[in-house]
């Protein structure tokens, strides 16, 4: 990034993700679903989620599996709200998503210490370590190996998923971590996981754990 792209980022006045932060607070007190509720009647104000997007991706205990936040806002939708689930990448989902990790900005990254977590780490490690496509390149390959390196012009970041969802100019929207896993996924010519599947919610559950600490930026604007 560089300073103008950084700039634009820090003046919430400037950020083209600020318009999906405010239509995601307003997302909170809509009223949804065959029984009429929103997400406020159960939690109350947004700002009472501050620091939990930080500990996502999360054991969901009606599945015994985890699930990312956008996974987990679904769940409640349909579980809480009786409404149908949001799709992927649609405007609703990353705007609420948006709003919820808002209320973390500048909190460490802290996946919850659950041992129950422990194998699906592993395999999302392994996962990041995986050749795949036709080119037989990992993520490690590019992210750690050639980490602030260029290719086609753009710096390699380490891969680190303290922005998302975020706002890429190169999309000229917004979009979520699982996308922009996929858009790799078809760089290196592999078939990209779908939308939601466990093997991208143990990547990010392994992306997580590989950030801990490291500060949340949202909203974050990407090139």
């Amino acid at each position: 990034m560089g300073p103008a792209l950084q700039a634009m980022q820090e003046d919430d006045t400037q950020n083209p993700a600020m318009l999906w932060v405010r239509e995601g607070e307003a997302q909170w007190t809509l009223r949804s679903g065959h029984v009429a509720k929103s997400c406020a009647d159960c939690h109350g104000e947004i700002g009472s989620m501050r620091g939990v997007a930080a500990r996502y991706p999360a054991m969901s205990d009606p599945l015994g599996r985890p699930l990312a936040l956008g996974g987990r806002i679904n769940q409640c939708r349909q579980s809480q709200q009786q409404a149908p689930p949001f799709a992927a990448e649609s405007r609703e989902l990353l705007a609420l998503e948006s709003a919820l990790v808002h209320q973390s900005r500048g909190m460490a990254m802290s996946p919850a210490p659950d041992p129950r977590l422990a194998a699906f780490v592993e395999r999302g490690q392994a996962r990041y370590f995986q050749r795949l496509g036709q080119l037989n390149l990992s993520c490690a390959h590019c992210h750690d190996r050639h980490a602030g390196a260029r290719l086609g012009g753009s710096v390699i970041p380490q891969a680190h998923p303290i922005g998302y969802p975020a706002y890429r100019l190169e999309w000229q929207t917004m979009g979520s971590l699982q996308r922009r896993l996929r858009n790799c996924m078809n760089g290196v010519r592999a078939q990209a996981f779908a939308f939601g599947s466990q093997e991208l919610v143990e990547l990010e559950l392994y992306l997580a754990w590989r950030a801990k600490g490291m500060l949340l930026e949202k909203p974050s604007v990407r090139p």
